[in-house]
């Protein structure tokens, strides 16, 4: 389990709105080329995003569904790459005086990255989770501050 947090000087409906906007995932999320929601309810229970994550010369098309939604203080996706699995990721959000701090949590379900999954993963998920939760901050953060900040990442 890769457990990291990070402090956003925004406030945690902004940091909330963020994260409800779905066209916005590759925008925080470390390698995503693309993602558009697959209907109109993200990020509601059950609700989806198609995403393209590149790595390289390697492309991988795949789909993040939204398990658990209580607005505006937890949030936790499964993301599914096809054939290397499934994962876990939880996103808490506390409020911390004016600003945020945002707690994410994953761990691999299934899939190679799930049978392979040892402290070496963990550690590689712990640099990712660094830069997504940065992503994450320079997003909400723009937002506040009424930049748009797409394509900073």
């Amino acid at each position: 389990m890769a457990l990291r947090h990070q402090l956003i000087r925004t406030r945690r409906e902004t940091v909330w709105a963020v994260l409800a906007d779905g066209s916005r995932y590759q925008d925080w999320v470390v390698g995503t080329v693309d993602s558009r929601p697959k209907d109109d309810n993200w990020p509601q229970l059950g609700s989806a995003l198609a995403y393209t994550f590149r790595l390289g010369p390697w492309a991988l098309d795949g789909q993040t569904i939204v398990r658990c939604s209580e607005p505006p203080r937890r949030l936790e996706l499964e993301i599914d790459s096809g054939r290397l699995g499934t994962a876990r990721i939880a996103l808490e959000l506390r409020p911390w005086g004016e600003h945020t701090v945002v707690i994410a949590d994953e761990h691999p379900l299934t899939g190679p990255s799930g049978r392979l999954h040892n402290a070496g993963v963990d550690m590689l998920l712990q640099l990712r989770h660094r830069r997504m939760l940065a992503n994450l901050a320079k997003v909400a953060e723009d937002a506040d501050q009424g930049e748009d900040g797409a394509g900073d990442r």
